[in-house]
């Protein structure tokens, strides 16, 4: 499963980021170096499983206090075992967050005032990025009913919890619980699996940048937005060479700098 986490630090890499940490139990940190050269690794304490344990937390908060993170990524590969990990890591690293995958189902089932406590970030909010069974499981309802109102699921989700929601899917919901953007990029190429950790990737690496500036701007909802339309034109860029068919999720992170030509 640590294979998930190196495409998301890789695409952060390629999205700007100066240096990428990428955190996995002390039992793969030779197989995650492999996977991205380019990329710092941390072991972290695991369990009998060979997850990673809350006892992580207390390690990634004395890293932080030297290399001053300036913003986590939890989610990719992390197993839905591993509930304490994740919570201490989220009480522990108070900088700008993304969540997704494994992290996503393991907040579904915490109380709604432990969502808001560990989801007040300093600086920014946390952006979570939900596919529509995890949309179903953080709003205790059915991937049918999210699908039948995209928007206001996620605007809802978003005015609950006090964080950025990008809904995946055919066009993706960004949304603050006050603007709503709807990404025109992307294809059928990305339900392919992969594809949410790039998008991980890409959105915390921006989110790190601060796109935004002015009172009461603190740049998620605008990482959120910018990550999912340059994940999609990516994959939209790639699928050229590569067809849908074929299409990875290794391919949008190669295809990022031309997204990023596109925009220049």
């Amino acid at each position: 499963m640590v294979g998930a986490a190196a495409l998301a630090a890789r695409a952060a890499l390629r999205c700007g980021a100066g240096l990428v940490t990428l955190g996995v139990p002390e039992g793969q940190q030779a197989a995650a170096a492999g996977f991205a050269p380019e990329v710092l690794t941390s072991a972290l304490p695991q369990t009998r499983q060979g997850i990673i344990s809350g006892a992580a937390a207390t390690l990634l908060r004395r890293l932080h206090s030297k290399r001053r993170y300036s913003v986590l990524a939890l989610g990719p590969g992390i197993s839905t075992g591993a509930r304490a990990a994740v919570l201490s890591i989220l009480e522990a690293l108070r900088i700008p967050t993304v969540l997704d995958a494994d992290a996503l189902n393991i907040l579904a089932l915490e109380p709604r005032r432990t969502l808001r406590r560990l989801l007040a970030r300093d600086g920014a909010p946390g952006i979570l990025t939900p596919h529509p069974g995890e949309m179903a499981r953080l709003c205790a309802t059915s991937p049918r009913a999210v699908q039948a109102g995209r928007v206001a699921a996620a605007v809802g989700l978003a005015r609950e919890l006090g964080i950025v929601c990008a809904l995946k899917g055919h066009a993706t919901v960004v949304t603050d619980g006050k603007r709503v953007a709807i990404n025109p990029t992307g294809n059928p190429g990305l339900a392919k699996g992969g594809s949410g950790d790039v998008l991980t990737g890409i959105i915390a690496a921006l989110g790190g940048q601060r796109l935004a500036s002015g009172k009461g701007r603190d740049g998620g909802f605008e990482a959120a937005a910018l990550g999912v339309f340059l994940h999609g034109l990516s994959a939209d860029i790639a699928v050229r060479e590569k067809t849908q068919f074929s299409l990875l999720a290794s391919d949008v992170i190669e295809a990022l700098p031309a997204a990023f030509q596109r925009l220049g």
